[in-house]
């Protein structure tokens, strides 16, 4: 399985950045877990193969770029943009978003061969199939409806936390699969903001240490995104000096395979 951070900015040499401000994941050239950058990570080539998004939740750095995205390749689409989602996202998004008001309802819009994007709901701790790939989605803990990810090729599986603060239902859908390739978990906060990081539900390196101790796939790789770009170097030095083994900060741009 190949999975690639999508980059948030890019600078003047059209390097990728390693500040990420918006969350997206490419899998197997394919398939994208949240679009926060899909309209701007993506070459073209991905561009025209990607035709299935699974959102964990509607917070802004997580969906921005999902209408801009479907803009740009509405007139060459064959099939519809599938938008895998939680009633509660796809209420969000219907309402706050694709409401005809901030972007068109894109789902009522159709092109010269199709509708231009169909919704998809998804449950928790059902499976359900993408293209080769197997999803189950896991409720995690933050300030609206959020759900994690297990991701299966029959060969690898790989676990997504989106955003979350302690959890245990997480880790115990994780601590059930027979193998357990790579965990990918946020941590936004630096130490020293505990208190924010609690209040708005997500992760310090303190925390996610403490979470880390749940995990009982010890051959796991642990990769951990959603820094805040403002205190990205303090957080890199923190979770460094956690000293745990399999741990990294992944990188925007790059390509992991399992």
């Amino acid at each position: 399985m190949r999975i690639q951070l999508l980059p948030s900015t890019f600078d003047t040499a059209q390097r990728a950045s390693v500040e990420q401000r918006l969350t997206c994941f490419l899998i197997d050239e394919c398939v994208c877990v949240d679009a926060g950058s899909i309209a701007l990570g993506l070459d073209d080539t991905q561009r025209a193969r990607v035709r299935d998004i699974i959102i964990t939740h509607a917070h802004i750095d997580h969906i921005a770029t999902l209408p801009i995205f479907i803009d740009d390749i509405a007139a060459s689409l064959k099939e519809p943009i599938r938008v895998h989602a939680t009633v509660e996202v796809i209420e969000t998004l219907e309402r706050d978003i694709l409401n005809d008001t901030i972007y068109p309802r894109f789902s009522r819009l159709r092109g010269d061969h199709c509708f231009l994007m169909e919704y998809v709901p998804i449950a928790p701790y059902q499976h359900f199939k993408v293209g080769h790939l197997s999803f189950c989605a896991v409720p995690v803990n933050h300030t609206v409806p959020t759900v994690g990810f297990i991701v299966s090729d029959s060969q690898r599986t790989i676990a997504f936390s989106a955003d979350t603060a302690e959890t245990d239902e997480f880790w115990r859908v994780i601590n059930d699969c027979k193998q357990m390739n790579a965990v990918i978990i946020e941590t936004s906060f630096p130490n020293l903001m505990h208190e924010l990081a609690c209040v708005s539900k997500h992760l310090t390196p303190a925390l996610l240490a403490s979470e880390m101790r749940k995990l009982e796939h010890r051959e796991a790789d642990v990769l951990t995104v959603h820094l805040k770009a403002a205190f990205r170097e303090t957080l890199v030095d923190e979770l460094m000096a956690l000293n745990l083994p399999r741990l990294s900060v992944m990188e925007p741009g790059r390509t992991y395979e399992w």
